[in-house]
């Protein structure tokens, strides 16, 4: 059975598990001319739950973001929020916001009337306005800036509030396509953790697509891994850099290394890979093999060994450097090692498909 027969055949036992489910997509396709986006995908997401939709570019993970939203319609298939079917709705007809990189504030409003721009539109007083956008802008940590306008603001706190504006009207959920992509390296780690923060203050579903590894795996409850408009693996963070079905998965999903022996693909993750010393035994049951280190790519905090295995291919061990200095491990180029790892850090996996193939 596939990963996706599998999720969608457990959504009414996972539903008595969870407090019930925020989206269900059923055998949901969307093709653009002759390119086909999404691809039969069934897919449940549980109330409350940080979900995140990973895959390279072109996988299908924004066109699944849109699909909900209603900013498209699919070709085939049905869209659910909560139990009510959306497939046919307009984007405001629906119970979801959506929080986009580019921030889209308004230039001309204050932060403070653009929190309240959508209670506004919906009629809501002003003193209910005010108190909630409030409340909201407490929330991301940015009270007191109600009187600014956007362009006095950092990219971080822009992104702030655009998020305060997108839960204000406390939508039961919310979409965000790539929201921390404009941000530098340190600020989006930072918001990763302020994001995960808010989504558990607030208790929304979050609904969050991204090509960054790192990130998904930082901030999700689940994740859905996406190639060429498929589901190729869904579970929570640990499960899918732990156990990956699939040689796409294994591959995109952080780094592993994948070997053929004795008919079988495996892979193994480099973390797990042991370099014994010349006086090393192997632990009893421990798989081993023998090689010669081909490149070192010195990273701060570890290193990365590529090695060449005597028996064909080559693997990638990755160690800390508690006590190495960049040119005691550059020395160790050319050097023939003994590698050795667990069986139970050794997984079996399904041919996938490539980031070459999108």
């Amino acid at each position: 059975m596939s990963t996706q027969t599998r999720e969608a055949a457990s959504g009414p036992a996972s539903a008595r598990d969870a407090p019930g489910e925020d989206v269900r997509l059923e055998s949901v396709h969307k093709a653009y001319g002759e390119v086909l986006a999404v691809d039969g995908v069934d897919l449940a997401i549980r109330r409350g739950e940080f979900f995140s939709l990973l895959g390279p570019s072109g996988s299908g993970k924004t066109t699944l973001l849109r699909l909900i939203a209603g900013f498209e319609r699919p070709d085939a298939g049905r869209v659910l929020l909560g139990e009510g079917d959306v497939t046919d709705r307009p984007p405001y007809a629906r119970d979801v916001n959506t929080v986009f990189q580019d921030y889209a504030l308004f230039p001309h409003m204050t932060v403070g009337q653009n929190v309240e721009y959508g209670l506004r539109v919906q009629g809501v007083d002003r003193g209910h306005r005010r108190a909630r956008a409030d409340e909201a802008l407490e929330m991301v940590r940015l009270d007191g800036y109600g009187k600014r306008k956007p362009v006095q603001l950092s990219g971080g706190q822009r992104q702030r509030v655009a998020l305060a504006r997108a839960i204000v009207n406390r939508p039961r959920v919310l979409l965000l396509d790539e929201p921390l992509g404009a941000l530098d390296l340190k600020l989006r780690e930072e918001m990763q953790i302020e994001l995960k923060r808010i989504q558990q203050e607030v208790g929304i579903t979050f609904v969050y697509v991204t090509h960054d590894q790192e990130e998904a795996l930082t901030m999700s409850d689940r994740l859905a891994v996406l190639n060429r408009g498929r589901i190729e693996q869904v579970g929570a963070p640990a499960e899918v850099y732990e156990h990956p079905e699939t040689e796409f998965v294994a591959g995109f999903v952080g780094v592993s290394n994948v070997l053929e022996r004795d008919g079988r693909r495996v892979t193994v993750r480099p973390e797990k890979i042991r370099m014994l010393a010349d006086a090393d035994e192997p632990f009893a049951g421990a798989h081993v093999e023998e090689g010669r280190i081909r490149d070192v790519v010195y990273a701060g905090m570890v290193t990365r060994y590529v090695v060449e295995l005597d028996a064909g291919g080559a693997l990638t061990v990755v160690r800390q450097n508690l006590e190495t200095s960049s040119a005691q491990a550059l020395e160790e180029r050319g050097r023939r090692v003994r590698l050795e790892w667990r069986p139970e850090h050794t997984y079996e996996i399904h041919t996938g498909g490539t980031e070459e193939d999108e």
